[in-house]
């Protein structure tokens, strides 16, 4: 292959990289509200602060210059946060008032 096919594919792999990061941060701003909820556990927001670190540490599990892991890892912690949230917001919307039966 000549130089442009590998120029484009870059771009390409450039591109997507740059799409998957633009979502992710704006997961990662939504989930901002999240954690200032008082009712999800410490330990969901405590995994999702760990994996902000592990993201911006130069620490790595798998040495790439793609971040696959890194970007993995922040993922399931968002998985891991809107659960909870989503398992707080249920238990509160079934819970039963004082004084009822």
């Amino acid at each position: 292959m000549d130089g442009r096919v590998w120029l484009t594919v870059a771009g390409v792999v450039a591109l997507g990289l740059a799409i998957a990061v633009g979502v992710l941060l704006v997961r990662v701003f939504a989930a901002r509200r999240l954690l200032l909820d008082a009712g999800i556990p410490l330990r969901d927001k405590a995994l999702f602060w760990g994996a902000v670190i592990y993201t911006v540490s130069p620490v790595d599990l798998i040495p790439d210059p793609v971040y696959l892991d890194d970007i993995g890892i922040l993922l399931l912690a968002l998985r891991s946060l809107h659960a909870a949230a989503a398992a707080v917001r249920s238990g509160a919307g079934t819970a039963k008032e004082p004084g009822t039966a």
